[in-house]
């Protein structure tokens, strides 16, 4: 606390990220990194772009990296908005679609750091509760507001709505944008960039974090119709004009280029978070569908924040989220076969003890 902060500074909570362990050696379940790695050919791209060259600016528009992204999905690259980080996508969007209108919707349990953005730019928002079992009805988003959220699969529950319900979504709120945060899309569920051409308010938000494995690099993308994404480029020219480095702009071209590496990797996290599911389920654990890198997992019968202490001193870690709906729920992350066999094991000694 300072007597120099802004009063706004002083009525932020922060969004709280997971733990980055130092020194000790942990099976790291609890940040959503991809256990496979980048593509190889990213990695070389990356290393090409180094040397004297960084000593020139990057390019300011991404224009290479847009017009591959914009191949990707047969969109155009105007249709494309590059970042640093689809987190930093997303507090652009907010500033550049949400300030100075009615409350924005999005679920009770969601991605936690959308409320931060809104206090950082004095958005209302309203909390659209999810059901027992934690799906999201599009029928309860309703009324007036000033724009929509919808993380879709959701985090942390992992699980995805069908793009039947998008469309819905996007019928019921014409007047407003309606952002789709995409972050775990590719492991299992359809991306709404198919509906880009049909829907003037829609903007679909995805990264490079996790289905490319390049969490270290930051860099996330928008896609959406010209006009939303010029409003994009507006907010981004008015805070950093060079957001990604030109071994980051190499690296997320290659990656996205690499599409046999892109589905050889997410295919095996896919199996692997089916065998983590079951072993889970073998324990008597309740599970939830996960269209996602992680899974959301409960125990009728074992204290999830003592589960989460049991992890860690052998060695292993996962997330816990402390609001009341989900406190006794852990979710924890698709590694290497080995590490979720690991979580498995580990799971079955504390229930024995």
């Amino acid at each position: 606390m300072s007597r120099f902060w802004s009063p706004a500074v002083h009525a932020l909570e922060p969004y709280v990220p997971g733990e980055q362990p130092k020194g000790q050696s942990f099976i790291k379940l609890n940040t959503n990194e991809n256990p496979y790695g980048p593509s190889p050919k990213a990695l070389a791209a990356m290393a090409a772009a180094g040397g004297d060259a960084l000593r020139l600016y990057p390019d300011p528009v991404a224009a290479d990296l847009r017009r591959v992204i914009g191949r990707a999905f047969g969109l155009s690259a105007d249709h494309v908005f590059a970042g640093n980080g689809s987190d930093e996508v997303l507090g652009h969007a907010f500033a550049a679609f949400f300030r100075d209108k009615g409350p924005v919707l999005f679920a009770d349990v969601t991605y936690s750091f959308y409320p931060v953005w809104c206090d950082l730019h004095g958005i209302p928002y309203r909390r659209v509760a999810t059901d027992a079992d934690f799906n999201i009805h599009i029928a309860d988003y309703t009324g007036e507001c000033g724009g929509v959220i919808l993380a879709n699969p959701n985090a942390p529950t992992g699980i995805a709505l069908p793009l039947i319900e998008v469309e819905r979504l996007l019928r019921q709120h014409p007047d407003v944008v309606v952002l789709v945060d995409e972050a775990y899309v590719d492991f299992g569920a359809d991306s709404a960039a198919s509906l880009i051409a049909k829907y003037d308010n829609l903007l679909v938000v995805q990264t490079l974090s996790k289905s490319r494995s390049l969490a270290g690099l930051r860099v996330g993308f928008a896609l959406g119709q010209p006009h939303l994404i010029e409003g994009l480029v507006r907010i981004k020219d008015s805070f950093n004009s060079y957001p990604l480095g030109r071994p980051a702009l190499a690296g997320a071209a290659a990656a996205i280029e690499d599409r046999a590496w892109f589905d050889e990797t997410r295919a095996r996290v896919m199996a692997d978070r089916g065998a983590m599911s079951a072993g889970l389920r073998e324990l008597g654990f309740k599970v939830l569908p996960s269209q996602t890198n992680f899974i959301f997992a409960s125990h009728p019968g074992r204290d999830a924040a003592d589960l989460l202490a049991e992890l860690r001193t052998r060695g292993i870690l996962v997330r816990h989220f402390r609001s009341e709906k989900i406190r006794n729920w852990l979710r924890i992350s698709v590694g290497t076969a080995e590490e979720c066999q690991a979580l498995v094991t580990a799971m079955g000694e504390i229930l024995a003890a």
